[in-house]
């Protein structure tokens, strides 16, 4: 019997007895036991999985919400869970069950969601090992490490009839929703130009691996079972006396379990990006540009980064900047689209303002009074999980505002860049002055060259790569081109080695 074929039965074989109990289904008093037993019938029973950051959200979205129970709290260190443990127990009036390995989670048949919140060289395997075990899943952004797995998930989704909702919140705020809908409407004119900007600035992470080589992780983390499918090596930066010098943080800046701010507070962005234009394959080519600038530490990602997608009709600008900058028409960490009309800027989560093209104000969405009567952006990351459990009851994939599908085509353009970037040559950011022949790529790399400028960094000396743009068959998600060796290079990097005992396996 399914999971949710048992539901049905136990719901029902509940309101036969208590009718039974009472003699006669329509008397008043048996309404609240009728009601009792159909809410517990409906109940989700929920683990979540990584609580050390954003997995706390993650319990503020479920707990005492949508008639839903977190009974699982999992974490591969027993040092990070106690303000999920004590919040859920505050709230459910009994504490969670604790687990360490994921493994035991997915074989426990009471549980019926599992929300994961790890690190993203995780959230594949994780997600795929719940769907073959009958659990439906939310998983963090991005939704996958590199671009294959989000076939496989995809591919898990559908077989197993499985709901897998991806944790970009800005596609359920309704403001959000507004202003891409504008984006689109028309209103525009002809929008060929989406722009996405993660401005957010990124310390040094420290050389103390540089100097003294690798570190113990924390005596409480089972540390293989952090590392799962990556790679076991010790950890470079292990400071706790420091929020963002600890393997806890640290491990998005590291090519083995992070993909830069890229994945982490850029794939929104690219997201919406992607969103507003109403792209639904890869784009047919790729290039990433940038380095590592104004400091020497262990991170590997570039802290600094732009990155150019074509789809023919139009073009997505992304661009990272990890060193203190000025905004971009009033957004750091947003996005605007350039129609002939017009543009929209937004420049948070929550919504966004329309600009004729005169650059004068139209309208907003997602503006309103916030809990201290002050006007603002509204939005709540609660819209999305509300998403979530809607499709999870409704069992229609299609409910979902971003179901996996969508996740893997966002996170893919992540990867697709950092391919890119990853095996472009090392060279001086500022020999090439010019690297595209389009004015506005043109112009985002003159402006990235005097934003390193701003901040110290000699351009005319500093080491950066530039990458080759890299064509890609949006049908079969790899790449292709002339240049069959750097094809080969590039597609060798669309999926990665697992280790034995972690293996993120193809779906029949």
């Amino acid at each position: 019997m399914s999971l949710f074929n048992r539901r049905e039965f136990v719901h029902r074989s509940a309101l036969i007895a208590a009718a039974a109990a009472a003699g006669s289904v329509g008397r008043a008093e048996d309404k609240p036991a009728a009601a009792k037993a159909k809410a517990q019938a409906d109940k989700l029973r929920v683990a979540v999985v990584g609580v050390h950051g954003r997995g706390m959200s993650h319990v503020s979205g479920f707990l005492g919400k949508n008639n839903c129970e977190i009974t699982t709290v999992c974490d591969c260190d027993e040092a990070v869970i106690g303000n999920a443990m004590r919040a859920i127990e505050g709230k459910q009036g009994k504490a969670p069950q604790y687990e360490k390995d994921i493994r035991k989670v997915i074989e426990n048949k009471d549980i019926d969601v599992v929300s994961i919140a790890t690190p993203n060289h995780w959230h594949a395997l994780m997600a795929v090992w719940a769907m073959q075990n009958g659990k439906d899943v939310y998983v963090e952004k991005p939704a996958t490490h590199n671009v294959h797995e989000g076939a496989i998930m995809s591919a898990a989704a559908r077989k197993y009839k499985r709901i897998c909702q991806v944790g970009t919140q800005s596609r359920s705020n309704p403001g959000m929703r507004d202003a891409i809908a504008y984006v689109r409407s028309g209103k525009l004119g002809t929008v060929d130009l989406a722009i996405g900007l993660c401005y957010k600035p990124r310390k040094s992470i420290g050389d103390v691996g540089l100097k003294t080589g690798e570190q113990k992780p924390p005596a409480t983390m089972d540390y293989d079972l952090w590392c799962g499918p990556a790679p076991l090596k010790m950890p470079k930066r292990n400071n706790p006396n420091d929020k963002y010098g600890t393997v806890h943080y640290n491990w998005h800046w590291m090519w083995d379990t992070g993909n830069g701010d890229l994945g982490n507070q850029g794939v929104h962005e690219m997201d919406k990006a992607r969103w507003g234009l109403g792209k639904t394959t890869m784009p047919n080519s790729v290039f990433s540009a940038g380095g590592r600038f104004a400091y020497t530490d262990d991170g590997e990602t570039a802290n600094t980064q732009l990155c150019v997608f074509d789809y023919t009709d139009a073009k997505m600008i992304f661009e990272v900047r990890g060193l203190e900058t000025k905004d971009y028409k009033g957004a750091k960490v947003g996005n605007i689209w350039v129609g002939t009309e017009g543009y929209v800027v937004c420049p948070n989560y929550a919504g966004g303002i329309a600009y004729d093209k005169a650059g004068k104000e139209v309208t907003r969405f997602g503006w309103g009074k916030d809990n201290k009567g002050k006007e603002a952006f509204i939005g709540d990351d609660q819209h999305h999980f509300d998403n979530f459990v809607k499709a999870v009851r409704s069992r229609k994939a299609e409910d979902l505002n971003c179901e996996v599908a969508e996740g893997h085509l966002s996170a893919s353009l992540c990867h697709l860049a950092n391919i890119s970037y990853r095996l472009g040559a090392e060279q001086a950011i500022g020999k090439d002055t010019k690297v595209s022949g389009d004015k506005n790529v043109n112009e985002f790399f003159a402006t990235m060259l005097a934003h390193l400028k701003a901040n110290k960094v000699d351009v005319d000396g500093a080491v950066g790569r530039f990458g080759p743009t890299l064509s890609i068959d949006t049908k079969t998600e790899k790449f292709l081109g002339r240049d069959k060796a750097l094809a080969d290079r590039a597609n060798a990097m669309l999926f990665r080695e697992y280790r034995k005992g972690f293996e993120l396996k193809e779906i029949a």
